[in-house]
């Protein structure tokens, strides 16, 4: 199994899955980490996608032959996929796997996503996956303002 998690949430599912399965688990990292800022990294991942730039990967999986079926787990930014997604998939052959995907967003569904999965992994069994709604950085930062709008200043 494979996943990338900025904010945790999909690596919560990641860990689920892996325990329940026995999987082994690797990590996507891009080898530049994203900002810790939340506004700035959706700045650059929007310039990343809009460019059609892939983000270099720290590590790759050393044996990615081994394995029959791949889930592949991230979370949805600007209505599809993350760019260290195509990096991941452009990086690794997964003809003849299975690919399943395991996708958290914040309310905006699964997107472009699974049109950017059968691009990249043409030659791979694409099932259906898991698609759950997690609470996001952006929404709390939209009512944790909205809410110090409300408050005096001191």
């Amino acid at each position: 199994m494979a996943y990338f998690s900025r904010s945790g949430n999909t690596r919560v599912v990641a860990g689920l899955i892996h325990r329940a399965r026995g999987t082994d688990l690797f990590e996507i990292k891009p080898a530049r980490p994203y900002p810790e800022d939340y506004p700035e990294t959706v700045a650059q991942a929007s310039k990343e996608s809009d460019s059609g730039y892939e983000p270099a990967l720290e590590a790759k999986v050393s044996a990615i032959a081994d394995y029959d079926t791949v889930f592949l787990g991230f979370p949805i930014w600007g209505e599809t996929a993350p760019p260290i997604i195509r990096s991941f998939l452009s990086e690794h052959d997964l003809s003849g796997k299975t690919l399943i995907p395991f996708i958290t967003h914040g309310g905006y569904g699964l997107g472009k996503s699974q049109a950017v999965l059968a691009s990249y992994a043409p030659k791979a069994r694409l099932l259906d996956g898991f698609v759950m709604e997690m609470d996001q950085e952006r929404r709390t930062m939209e009512r944790v303002t909205s809410w110090l709008s409300d408050v005096p200043s001191t």
